[in-house]
């Protein structure tokens, strides 16, 4: 079977003993990073005492997947097979989901360990009471898809959640101050690890605090959501609108995010 195994995100003791025991067990072991895996697990024997000889160990990361799944077959899992992402769970934000679908196609049995997450521990650190988010992971680096993406978490119901490296956290902190500067954000850094920190406070707040500052470590940002009075509006909405073909296409191409020109010959 196929056993994916989360690791620690900075502490070491985040590990589980259902984790250990798999890695134990493993003969072979898919890695996000192989140097990665060796090295964590080398911390972990010398830490726990434990023995991890007599693994073997591919990569399997976004830039090889399509060509490691097609050399693949039922056989590979009558061993016991695991797969770790660099630091994290497994499929959020790290490879892992087309190794699960290829079980799911091929009727293999598969499992997942629960462990550390940093989306889910930022949600329960940030004080936040919204009972719904959205996980955007990282933005787009730049451009238009990047000004795009930014605007939709801040237009959402939903508390929105991404992650951000040091080089961009104080670009994206003025970005979110152009839209709205009195919006609150959570921020939390290096979560788990000796230098974990965490920041609540408007958006210009923080920018002001971080504008002049060396920034660090890798980021969780948590976007407090625009409360709507009313509802939002759907495609069906659009439709019955009584207004010009033409400006009715562009209100449903923006929605649903096909070519203005093909709605607007549907509609006339």
């Amino acid at each position: 079977m196929l056993t994916l195994v989360p690791t620690p995100i900075g502490n070491l003791e985040d590990i589980s003993f259902r984790a250990l025991n798999a890695l134990k067990e493993a003969e072979l072991i898919f890695c996000e990073d192989t140097r990665v895996t060796k090295k964590l697990l080398g911390l972990f024997a010398e830490k726990y005492n434990l023995s991890f000889e007599n693994k073997e160990y591919k990569s399997f990361h976004s830039h090889n997947e399509t060509q490691v799944l097609k050399n693949l077959s039922k056989e590979t899992f009558l061993k016991n097979v695991v797969y770790v992402s660099d630091a994290g769970m497994p499929c959020v934000s790290d490879p892992g989901a087309s190794l699960v679908q290829y079980c799911i196609e091929n009727d293999i049995l598969y499992d997942v360990i629960p462990g550390a997450n940093a989306v889910l521990t930022a949600y329960a650190m940030s004080g936040f009471t919204y009972n719904t988010f959205t996980f955007h992971g990282f933005l787009p680096h730049k451009g238009n898809e990047r000004v795009s993406k930014l605007k939709i978490i801040m237009q959402s119901d939903k508390l929105g959640i991404l992650y951000e490296s040091p080089h961009r956290l104080l670009k994206l902190l003025e970005e979110i101050v152009s839209i709205d500067e009195k919006r609150t954000i959570f921020l939390v850094k290096e979560l788990t690890k000796l230098h974990q920190n965490s920041y609540k406070n408007s958006a210009k707040e923080i920018f002001e605090l971080f504008k002049n500052e060396n920034i660090k470590g890798e980021w969780v940002v948590l976007i407090e959501p625009t409360i709507f009075e009313g509802e939002p509006l759907n495609i069906d909405d659009i439709k019955d609108l009584e207004i010009a073909p033409k400006t009715k296409a562009k209100l449903l191409s923006k929605l649903t995010g096909r070519k203005t020109k093909d709605i607007y010959q549907e509609l006339i």
